[in-house]
This record gives C-alpha cells, sequence and structure tokens, in this order.
C-alpha cells in the first residue's frame, strides 16, 4: 500500500445531463460543464464560446463617470496625471494599461511603482508629496489604494484628487477619495471578481468612449497572473486576451515572449508559469521601473535588451528563493498540533517571501507565515500564503491589532509587525486555525474530474477538453483518475528524481509522467495496479504527438509484496515513513539505535502484542518453521511486507539422500561393523557420488535414532537397536522443515511467495469476520 499526500475528492456522479440538449457536446463535456454549474445549453455557449457582448457595461461600476469626467477635466487643463502602480505583475500591467490610455487621450500623465523594500505596498504619504511638488494635481492608482485612508487624507489636505482603482478585499474604513472604482464597492456591477488589470481595463473603457481590445494583451497578463477566479467576465476576457497576446505586436510583449520561450499560441501555463514570474522578479528584487517600461517601449531593440535583464533576474530570485526555503524549513518545522508556521530572520529578501510562503504552504499543508526582520526599525515585514480551508484575511483581521499594516486576500496576505507581536501572533493565530480546522483540514485537496479507463484516452479528448479553455480559478483544468498496472515504470533526469510509468492497454499505450517523484519508484511492486491522478496532455518531441498524464498524485491501494532475496545491501530507510510504525525481523539488531523511533526489531519469539497494523514488515530471519511467520504476519497485519532473506548454507540446495541411501550406508556399516568417517569418507563420496555433507546428514540421522554411536569420528553400529522409522529422527525433520521453508520462502517464485503470504492475511481477516458476526 502506498497513501497519498493529498486528499482526493471525487464529484458527486452526475447521472442526469438532460438538462444539455445541444448535440454540439460529447457526454463527457455535458458532465464537465455540469461539475462547472453550467445547467443549460444557452450557459454551455455561453462558456464554450465567450463573447465579449456579454460583458457588464463599465458604467455600472461606482464613481467611475465621476472619476471619468475627472480626468478628461485634468485633459482639457492640462493637469498632471500620476499614475500610481504595484509592483507584481497585475500592477505593472495596470500601470501600462492605464498609461497608455492617458497618452492615447493626450494627457501630461507619468507612472509611480513604490519600492518594496524602502516605501512597502500601496500609496504612501511620502510619494503623494513629492508628487504634489512636482505639480502633479490629480493621482488614479492602479491595483492598490482602498486600505490607504492615511494616504487620501494627505491627498485631500494637500489639494489633490485621488482616484482609486483597486480590486482587493475593502476593509471597515474606506479611503476618503474622490473617486473609489472598484466592484466589491459597486452594487449595480454584479461581478466582484476582477483583477486590478481588469478594473483598469473597464475604467479605460470608460475613458476612452469605446472598448479598448488595444490593451487586452496586458489586461491577460494581470488576469491570469493574479488567480483571480476565471469565470464569467474573466473567463471572457482571459479568452480574447490570450488571442490578443498570442497576435501582440507590442515590441515588449514580443521581448518577453521570446525569452519565455513561446513560439506559439499563448496559453495560461505560459502566463503563470513563465512571463508572470519574470514581471514579479523585477519588483520582487529590485525597482518594478523595468516591467513597466518593458511593457511600454515601442523600440524593438530596447524591448529585447530589457527583457533579457529581466530574464536574468528571474534566475537570481529563484536561487534566493532556493536559500531561503532551504533556511525556513530548518527553522519553522511544524510541531504537533501547531497550526500556523511562522519563520522570520534579518536579512531575508522581502521581495521574495511570498513565494517562500507557498513552498513551505505546499511542504507541511499549514498556513506560513514568512518575514524579515528589521532590527533597525523593530518591525518584521513580509508576507502570508494560506490553505483551502482557512481565509487568512478573515482570521488576521480578528488580530488587526497585532500589526502596523496589513491587506489581502484569503489565501495571501502581506504585513508589517512590530517584533515584539511576533510570538502573539504565532500564539493568536495558532488558536484560531486549531479553533476551527480539523485535522483532516490540513491536508491538501485535489478536485478529480472523475475516473477514466485508458481506451478512452486519445487525442481527440485532449483537444475535446481544450474547449473548456482557459483553465485557472474558478474553472481547473479537468483532473482524472486511473488505475491500471504499469508496463514500465523508471526514474529520469538528471538527479533521477522524476518518475515515468508507460500504461498499456491492446494497442494504446498512455505515459504517465511524475515531477519529483522520483523517490516513488522504490515504492512500485511487481504485478500491482497503481492509481494516479493528473492533468492529460499531448507531448510533441521530435515530430511525435502522445497522449500524456502529468501526475499529480498517486497511491496504491491493496497490500505489497518487495522482494529483495539475496540482495547484500538493502537500505530500509526510502521505505520508512515518520508517521506509522514499521517492524524489522533481524536478529543482528545492535544497529537499531541508529533507526527512528517508529522502526520496531522484534523476533518470531518474542511478544509483539504491543504492536500490530505497521506499515511495512521486514523480513531478514528466516523462520524456524511457517507457522510462527504466519501467527507473525497475522500479529503485526502490514500494509507492505519486504522479503529480505539471505542463505549462506541453504538445506533446499544440498541433496537429500533417498531412503536407498540410508539403507546402502547402514549395510556398509553392518558390513564393516565400523567406519571411520574421516578416513573412509572419500571412498565413499567417490563409490556413490555423494557430497560429505550427504554422509554426515545420514550418519547423525542414524546417531540421532541410537542406531550407531560416534566417538572421534569413528561410528560403529548400536547393540540391539529399537526398529524406528527415518521420519522419527529429529534431525531428519529438521532438514525436511528448513528444506521446506527454504523453498516456499526463499526459492519461490515472486507469485507463488504473494500467494502464500497473502493467504496468511486471508486468514486472518476470516478470523475477524467470524469475531465480530459472533462465530
Amino acid at each position: 500500500m502506498l497513501k497519498s499526500k493529498m486528499k482526493w475528492k471525487f464529484p458527486k456522479k452526475i447521472n442526469d445531463i438532460t438538462n444539455l440538449n445541444s448535440n454540439k457536446f460529447s457526454p463527457l463535456i455535458k458532465e464537465l460543464l455540469l461539475q462547472r454549474g453550467v445547467s443549460s445549453d444557452e450557459e454551455a455557449e455561453k462558456f464554450v464560446s465567450p463573447d465579449l457582448n456579454n460583458l457588464q457595461s463599465a458604467e455600472l461600476l461606482a464613481d467611475i463617470e465621476t472619476a471619468t469626467e475627472r480626468v478628461h477635466k485634468a485633459i482639457a487643463l492640462d493637469e498632471k496625471i500620476l499614475v500610481y502602480g504595484d509592483y507584481d505583475a497585475d500592477g505593472v500591467s495596470s500601470t501600462a494599461i492605464m498609461i497608455k490610455t492617458l497618452q492615447e487621450l493626450g494627457a501630461n500623465c507619468d507612472y509611480y511603482i513604490p519600492n518594496r523594500f524602502t516605501e512597502g505596498y500601496g500609496p504612501n504619504e511620502k510619494a503623494f508629496r513629492e508628487a504634489y511638488k512636482h505639480g502633479c494635481r490629480l493621482i488614479i492608482t492602479v491595483d492598490t489604494g482602498i486600505a490607504s485612508v492615511h494616504e487620501a487624507a494627505i491627498a485631500k489636505e494637500l489639494g489633490m484628487d485621488l482616484i482609486i482603482t483597486d480590486h482587493h478585499e475593502p476593509q471597515e474604513e474606506l479611503p476618503d477619495a474622490f473617486a473609489i472604482i472598484h466592484p466589491k464597492c459597486s452594487h449595480d456591477y454584479t461581478f466582484k471578481e476582477l483583477a486590478g488589470a481588469g478594473v483598469a481595463f473597464k475604467f479605460a473603457q470608460s475613458l476612452l468612449n469605446d472598448f479598448p481590445k488595444q490593451y487586452l494583451d496586458y489586461l491577460v497578463i494581470g488576469t491570469i497572473a493574479d488567480l483571480v477566479p476565471l469565470i464569467d467576465e474573466n473567463r471572457i476576457l482571459a479568452y480574447y486576451g490570450l488571442k490578443a497576446l498570442t497576435t501582440s505586436e507590442k515590441p515588449g510583449l514580443i521581448a518577453l515572449k521570446k525569452v519565455c520561450g513561446i513560439t506559439e499560441d499563448v496559453s495560461e501555463e505560459d502566463i503563470g508559469f513563465s512571463m508572470a514570474p519574470r514581471l514579479n522578479a523585477v519588483g520582487r528584487l529590485q525597482d518594478a521601473d523595468l516591467a513597466v517600461q518593458l511593457l511600454l517601449t515601442d523600440d524593438q531593440d530596447e524591448a529585447d535588451q530589457m527583457a533579457e535583464t529581466v530574464h536574468s533576474i528571474n534566475q537570481k530570485r529563484q536561487k534566493i528563493v532556493s536559500d531561503i526555503v532551504k533556511e525556513a524549513e530548518e527553522m519553522a518545522a511544524p510541531t504537533e498540533g501547531q497550526g500556523v508556521i511562522v519563520a522570520a530572520k534579518e536579512g531575508w529578501n522581502q521581495g521574495v517571501l511570498g513565494i517562500v510562503a507557498s513552498n513551505l504552504v505546499r511542504k507541511y499543508d499549514r498556513p506560513a507565515i514568512v518575514l524579515s526582520i528589521m532590527p533597525e526599525e523593530g518591525v518584521a515585514k513580509g508576507s502570508a500564503r494560506s490553505i483551502p480551508a482557512f481565509d487568512l484575511f478573515s482570521g488576521c483581521m480578528k488580530i488587526r491589532d497585532v500589526f502596523t499594516q496589513f491587506g489581502g486576500h484569503a489565501q495571501a496576505a502581506g504585513m508589517t509587525l512590530p517584533l515584539d507581536n511576533l510570538q502573539r501572533l504565532m500564539t493568536e493565530l495558532n488558536s484560531i486555525i486549531n479553533e476551527q480546522l480539523s485535522d483532516e483540514d490540513f491536508t491538501q485537496e485535489i478536485e478529480v474530474t472523475k475516473t477514466i479507463a485508458l481506451p478512452e484516452i486519445n487525442e481527440a479528448l485532449v483537444e475535446e477538453i481544450s474547449q473548456l479553455a482557459p483553465f485557472g480559478m474558478g474553472n481547473p483544468k479537468p483532473v482524472f483518475h486511473i488505475k491500471a498496472l504499469p508496463a514500465d515504470a523508471r526514474k529520469i533526469g538528471a538527479n533521477k528524481n522524476h518518475l515515468k510509468m508507460q500504461f498499456k492497454d491492446n494497442t494504446k499505450t498512455l505515459d504517465g509522467i511524475g515531477f519529483g517523484f522520483g523517490e516513488l519508484y522504490a515504492h512500485l511492486s511487481p504485478k500491482t495496479d497503481v492509481s494516479i491522478v493528473g492533468e492529460l496532455n499531448i507531448n510533441e518531441w521530435n515530430g511525435f504527438r502522445k497522449v500524456q498524464m502529468v501526475m499529480q498524485d498517486m497511491k496504491i491501494d491493496e497490500m505489497q509484496l518487495f522482494d529483495h532475496r539475496g540482495a547484500k545491501k538493502f537500505d530500509v530507510m526510502p521505505y520508512v515513513s515518520l508517521s506509522g510504525e514499521h517492524a524489522v525481523v533481524k536478529q543482528a539488531a545492535a544497529d537499531s539505535s541508529a533507526f527512528p523511533d517508529n522502526v520496531h526489531f522484534v523476533g518470531y519469539d518474542t511478544d509483539n502484542k504491543h504492536l500490530s497494523d505497521v506499515h511495512n514488515l521486514f523480513l531478514y530471519d528466516l523462520p524456524s518453521d511457517l507457522a510462527t511467520l504466519q501467527a507473525l504476519v497475522q500479529q503485526l497485519n502490514p500494509q507492505n511486507i519486504h522479503v529480505c532473506f539471505q542463505i549462506d548454507d541453504s538445506a533446499f540446495m544440498k541433496p537429500f539422500p533417498s531412503r536407498e541411501d540410508f539403507k546402502w550406508l547402514y549395510a556398509h556399516l553392518a558390513k564393516r561393523k565400523k567406519i571411520d568417517i574421516k578416513k573412509e569418507a572419500a571412498m565413499i563420496m567417490e563409490a556413490k557420488a555423494w557430497t560429505y555433507d550427504q554422509i554426515m546428514f545420514m550418519a547423525n540421522v542414524f546417531f540421532d535414532l541410537d542406531f550407531v554411536k560416534i566417538e572421534n569420528d569413528v561410528m560403529q553400529l548400536s547393540s540391539n537397536p529399537l526398529k524406528k522409522d527415518l521420519s522419527e529422527s529429529a534431525v531428519y525433520q529438521e532438514r525436511l522443515k528448513k528444506a521446506e521453508i527454504e523453498k516456499v520462502l526463499y526459492y519461490s517464485t515472486y507469485d507463488e511467495l504473494k500467494s502464500w503470504l497473502f493467504n496468511c492475511m486471508d486468514d486472518r481477516h476470516t478470523l475477524e469476520e467470524e469475531l465480530v458476526n459472533g462465530l
């Protein structure tokens, strides 16, 4: 057995798909649509074929008309307008949309992105005062500002008008701004999940009095990068945005796609895993101006140079993240009952702490807060990420007074707090989490779309599923489950840290690739079905196209037998998990202290009643009889059995004398009266083609039955021996028993041994059923 790392959550089976009558959709697509809450042909058509005409009017956003009038007035008066953005991919995309829109309108405008390290997140008083000194009288925030109560008051004090466009969670007090354009502050605007770029795009639409399709390529980057739900309007905007980004002629986007190695149609995965991380990296390690300049430039040579610099910054970012993750894991591995991870250290780069926190969440299944300590200021600044079961924003708002600054979403947040509050943060948030969550909530879940059989998997299926793209939050890429016997499995990659399996069904094959799954190779046993869940895609290589499953998790439901018989060096540790109990049957247990506490050395003759239901049973020593082993297996009830037997002196492989052999030797002794075994053994061996072991064995059997006496290697007949059968000799029976044990446990085939051991377990389960039923 092999436990999955995540909880596999299957949807309720949908038997009735009659509400979707259109012949345009296959039964699978209908099932997937129903899982997504699409229950009519009209809704299905809208989902599969997004239409820009189904977008809500930008005018439904509160304050947008007031804000539009103010901007046009500023343009008419040639007032200087400052676009105040954020340093992540959504923020720089929003900034690019707004600057390009204002330039198109002929505005006197500039942009400002705060420095993450010297200014922190969001608007700040110093920046506003500097803007005023430089003649600015109107500030437009994009992807930020909804929590800037103090900064809005400063703007008003200075005589500057402030227009806030944002999508982050509004807090208890809203800023006193000239206008706030925010879906969640707009009663009439029913879709609340626009990204910052989406809100900026809507404002651009109002300012231009036209749909700004020329900025869809910017919009899609911010929308997908910020992980907003790709449903409703976001789905429509992302769908057309990907098409626009694929054909975009903007030099910066051409250069960015080039360094990302994107040569074909741009997908949501290209943005999420390649383009957005590079744009984010700039603001994480330095001033984010370079990212905005890359998006805005009209010069291709300049764009190519900037894109290369951005790519280099991202490589540096990856190295920094790797180093901090290692340090954070060493200092913050959670103990029992700990609901939240808090890691803090001086010198950590604040720009990558969100990524570090995400790594810790994935590894430990706990909300994680990672902070950089700034002793000169007496504060810690950083980021937090959560698990699906815990709303981080709501939880932290319950202890808002712990922080000097705080903002974010249910799953991600940024914060600053006094150093003296670190322990309080951990204690109070830990208490809130443990009060709200159960143990099961700390296990990652994976939503499995459905179980599918190998014959159903082909290129046409993958192409059919692509009708539901773009995939993302709220519209996840389908995850399928298959259970099958691998025809082949091997570790791949330079460090052999990936696992590749191949499944065959008649003429069809399916490759399963598990990145980072290399350690699971040791947990595969012959002729055992494995269950895997993952996404289907088409792997193109050297002109060949082949469907493959990118595995996300794996498990094995049945008890397994691992055959290590005869292996000179076998290490149990790759199979030993920190949870559960493991048993080792090995007399030479002097090195047991080198093993974790959950590894128990036991014997066939020891009292093992304290131990049962072990994960792994490692059998090094052969038992004295098969019944003893059977009893041990039934007592320990292992999920997996590892046979590690070694034999140096085999009874089974030695020739066993026949009854005729015994008769000849006895007759020879009767004739000779006595035999000096040392002197005459060679002659007998040559005459009968026997081994020395055969002669000594027969002599010991005769001695055991009192047929002979042996002194100083001289064997002679006993006087008046009783008539006995050879089977009455303990030596004879012990040799037979030892040979039978070796035959069953050591010289058997894998299938024979598996059948014998599993029958032991079947006997146990039969007995348990009888006891339960009172028999």
